[in-house]
């Protein structure tokens, strides 16, 4: 695997500035987008968000992490996320890193294929309706793909047309539902199939009698399916008190367990989105679509079942897959408007929407495995705990030349709260000030320092100060 710069060992470490730094070094940045980071002036203004939506009051900003060590198909990437849970980058990373060793993951993918729903309604004969709208296929295709002539100069296009038809719970009346399948290359094609639905409306109409009522995409893109698998040996599994066998198998009854019941099956498919939809915002991407998708696929058979699939092969190794739809898109006006959007996608060096959704399904699959290794092994609580700590002891209000040592005494003393941050950190204070000699003995009084005594009655999960 030819890693080049995206290799870099302990990056968690580092501060905000050397990372920033040193991925510009390594000619992941380039010179724009590093002073656009380093500056700070990579963020959406607010002129722009004024643009983008209504009501406009401000910008509300979601930090950028960088996921470490991912590989897909021999390649290696580096991963931006835009989150603002702890650990989902941590986990990430450290997944890859392991499942790297093992070869990193495989990936594939359908054409990206967006479904246009035409609805019709009142229609006199829906079996003669279909053969001749069948009989019409090309002709309603042409006029589809004349609304957008530089889609199909780019290879995409509609492709094909497939018809269902439904009896509606309120009438008991069928309805006639035409399927358009669009290839959109590498835009998201929302509005370009929402346009070609609009566009042949009038033409099914005149085909087939009736009434079109609704023309609209739809957000269950099973024909843009994405698969990722990776192999796992049993001596990288072990570890944490736990052998291999033993952390193979809790992982696999772990996932048996989503596999049937669909209140775990909802908590194991989250942890998959928890690396999905970082990426999909980081790149501009419509999250809430793909996360509709995602569980609409989950329930696909009538029942919700978990997205991956976790079992050991006849040499006693972990394999997993993972299987979703995903239709995203890397180039469009709606990934122009937020300028931080270019540069992540320059960053993840991704040359197609395809890619980018095999990178997606692997960090997905990555993410899952964190997730159920930790719960097969340790607890999810005891891998967290150290993350959620350093956003507790950063809602305390802590200083930065004192947060390291509060940060480490919160984490052993067990009790993770705010109020326990403040008070080690107070504790730190006075101690300075004596060591300072300002102590109440020979500085100035209270009122002169700033310094006031208070008490926290802790109330269930509430508190009175």
């Amino acid at each position: 695997v030819d890693e080049g710069g995206l290799r870099i060992p302990e990056f968690y470490k580092l501060s905000v500035e050397e990372r920033v730094k040193i991925v510009h070094d390594r000619g992941l940045l380039t010179g724009t987008d590093f002073r656009a980071l380093a500056s700070g002036r990579h963020t959406l203004d607010l002129a722009a968000a004024d643009r983008m939506i209504e009501n406009v009051v401000g910008v509300m900003g979601l930090p950028l992490g960088l996921g470490m060590n991912l590989l897909v198909n021999n390649k290696q990437y580096i991963v931006p996320m835009v989150v603002e849970e702890p650990s989902v980058v941590a986990a990430l990373s450290a997944a890859s890193k392991l499942i790297r060793k093992c070869g990193g993951f495989q990936a594939e993918a359908t054409d990206p294929i967006l479904i246009g729903q035409i609805q019709m309604v009142d229609v006199p004969n829906i079996e003669s309706a279909k053969q001749k709208i069948k009989e019409r296929t090309q002709e309603i295709l042409n006029l589809a793909n004349s609304f957008h002539p530089n889609m199909v100069a780019r290879g995409g296009g509609a492709r094909d047309i497939e018809m269902f038809v439904h009896p509606l719970p309120s009438t008991g009346r069928r309805t006639l539902v035409i399927h358009l399948l669009v290839d959109t290359r590498d835009a998201m094609g929302a509005n370009l199939v929402n346009g070609m639905c609009e566009g042949v409306a009038p033409l099914i109409e005149s085909i087939a009698g009736g009434e079109v009522f609704l023309r609209i995409l739809s957000n269950l893109t099973d024909r843009s399916l994405v698969r990722a698998s990776c192999k796992i040996k049993l001596q990288e599994l072990a570890g944490r008190g736990y052998t291999g066998e033993q952390a193979r198998d809790g992982i696999i009854v772990a996932t048996d367990f989503a596999s049937v019941d669909p209140y775990r099956a909802a908590t194991h498919n989250k942890g998959i989105m928890n690396g999905i939809d970082p990426l999909a915002i980081a790149t501009g991407n419509d999250w809430r679509a793909i996360e509709a998708g995602a569980h609409a696929y989950a329930a696909r058979g009538g029942r919700y079942t978990s997205l991956t699939r976790w079992w050991s092969d006849e040499d006693g190794s972990l394999c997993g897959s993972i299987e979703l739809p995903i239709k995203v898109g890397i180039v469009g006006a709606p990934l122009d408007s937020n300028p931080t959007v270019s540069l992540n996608l320059n960053l993840l060096d991704v040359g197609s929407a395809t890619e980018l959704a095999k990178v997606m399904a692997s960090v997905g699959l990555a993410q899952n495995f964190a997730a159920i290794r930790a719960l097969a092994t340790e607890g999810i609580q005891k891998g967290h705990m150290t993350l959620h700590a350093r956003s507790v002891v950063t809602a305390a209000g802590v200083s930065e030349e004192i947060f390291d040592e509060v940060l480490d005494r919160v984490i052993q003393s067990g009790d993770v709260k705010i109020w326990k941050a403040q008070e080690i950190a107070n504790e730190l204070q006075r101690n300075e000030l004596r060591t300072s000699g300002l102590d109440k003995k020979t500085g100035p009084n209270e009122s002169e320092m700033g310094i006031g005594y208070g008490k926290v009655v802790l109330l269930g999960e509430h508190s009175v100060v």
